[in-house]
């Protein structure tokens, strides 16, 4: 019996020993779970720890950790690239803002210059220039000595710190404003030494400079326009094609068209950047003798003895025709992009509309008469400038005086401000762009012949200062053009 309940104990030692190893190989096999499903078993149990660490730390940075890391774990490399693109384009995003913002200041600072310049296209833009000004100091006026022979053109420099002078001793000097000295003189040569010297060796009788200071245009007697680097004075070309001399001369505002005028009566257009002849306009009937041009593809002539100003549209090959004075047209400046001021020997000075054919305003004798009683003639009008958009004009003669003018509203009158005395004929008047001076090139004989001599007048550049009334009133300025 005993022996028989050592048997059972056996057994049921076996059967348990049994039962452990089948309960241990299923506890085995349950560690053992396919990848994915222990994959599955391992993210639920990370919820729950979410939702456990949520509710008991709702800022806690092992929860932000562990979303990071679960986002790498379930990012693909699509995904990746998706959202790098994102945050660049986030990147470029707030850039852009940021430069939009830039813009949107500078646009501020230039908003009331475009206004300036649709007004000046439309020739709408009239600074009130002429009632703050006062008759200057004649012991502030400047003469600057170097020509030998008189002065027949000039142009200051675009920043009014140089000006340029040309005479009918063929000779070109560039003057420092400041200090009046002579920066660099282009000596004229002798008639037949065309081929070897380099420079005019014929009456200059017009010149002109770009807009932006780069280039300086000279025109002569014997047919020719010589093209130098204004800053160096370096000759850089030589221009033919004109049949007689070259009167006036003109580069289209901010840029390299070059406009110029002849006795032949006809206008050319040149490419002076490229250094190419363009195309070549007839109309007028007899010798032009002055030419002006501002922005637009256009420019403006006068036509001496035919009795015309005309108005060339370049691009259209067409142009307009105008009547007024009586006598040769010698002089003429554009005021803005819509009125115009020209000067004849039989003394009158008249103001124009480009959409009318007659004039505006005519003062005859403006400069007064000369002679002896009962054969009394006008003083002839030289040269007439303009301050660019604005209601100042100034006029020359021989009559010993520069007299200023102030354009009334609509350029229907021209009031007579106060006279500036200088001898001699007044061959060529220039306003600074800034309007703080005034520079007259003086010469004892006209620019275009030798009708007669003035003898006690000085061949010399005369820079005449403008005085303001009042301190506080507006700048004249016409942003550095």
């Amino acid at each position: 019996m005993a022996a028989a309940g050592t048997k059972r104990k056996q057994q049921k030692q076996r059967g348990a020993s049994a039962l452990g190893a089948t309960a241990g190989g299923s506890a085995h096999k349950k560690r053992k779970l396919p990848v994915t499903e222990e994959k599955a078993w391992q993210k639920a149990g990370s919820k729950l720890n979410e939702e456990i660490s949520s509710d008991s730390e709702p800022d806690s940075s092992a929860k932000k950790k562990n979303n990071e890391a679960a986002e790498e774990i379930e990012e693909t490399p699509q995904e990746k690239k998706l959202r790098l693109a994102k945050l660049y384009l986030e990147q470029l995003r707030q850039q852009e803002e940021e430069k939009a913002e830039e813009e949107a200041f500078e646009k501020d600072l230039v908003a009331g210059w475009l206004k300036e310049d649709v007004l000046e296209q439309k020739g709408k833009l009239q600074r009130q220039i002429a009632k703050i000004l006062q008759p200057p100091d004649t012991s502030q006026i400047r003469v600057l000595r170097g020509h030998q022979l008189p002065i027949t053109c000039l142009v200051i420099s675009p920043d009014d710190k140089c000006i340029f002078s040309a005479a009918k001793d063929c000779s070109i000097i560039k003057w420092d404003v400041e200090s009046g000295k002579k920066l660099h003189v282009i000596r004229g040569g002798k008639k037949g030494t065309e081929g070897s010297h380099v420079g005019h060796t014929a009456h200059i009788l017009a010149m002109a400079i770009s807009s932006d200071g780069k280039y300086l245009a000279t025109g002569d007697r014997n047919k020719l326009i010589m093209i130098w680097e204004a800053a160096t004075c370096s000759h850089l070309y030589k221009f033919t094609g004109h049949r007689d001399a070259v009167s006036g001369l003109s580069f289209r505002k901010g840029t390299h068209q070059l406009y110029s005028a002849s006795h032949d009566r006809s206008v050319k257009v040149w490419n002076v950047a490229e250094n190419a002849y363009v195309e070549t306009l007839f109309g007028h009937q007899d010798t032009i003798t002055a030419l002006d041009s501002l922005s637009r593809e256009c420019c403006v002539t006068s036509g001496g003895r035919d009795g015309t100003v005309r108005i060339w549209k370049i691009p259209e090959e067409s142009q307009l025709v105008f009547y007024g004075h009586q006598g040769s047209i010698d002089c003429i400046q554009l005021i803005n992009e819509e009125h115009m001021v020209s000067g004849a020997d039989d003394g009158s000075v008249a103001l124009w509309g480009l959409s009318k054919k007659k004039p505006l305003t005519t003062v005859k004798k403006a400069h007064s008469l000369y002679g002896t009683l009962g054969m009394e003639q006008p003083y002839w009008i030289s040269s007439v400038a303009a301050l660019l958009n604005s209601d100042l004009v100034a006029t020359g003669s021989h009559s010993a005086s520069v007299k200023l003018w102030k354009c009334g509203e609509g350029f229907r009158k021209l009031e007579s401000l106060f006279e500036i005395p200088l001898v001699g004929f007044v061959n060529s008047l220039k306003f600074s762009n800034s309007g703080n001076f005034l520079v007259a090139g003086i010469g004892q004989e006209h620019r275009l012949g030798r009708w007669w001599r003035i003898k006690e007048a000085k061949n010399s550049i005369c820079i005449i200062p403008l005085r303001k009334a009042t301190a506080g009133n507006p700048q004249i300025s016409d942003k550095g053009s």
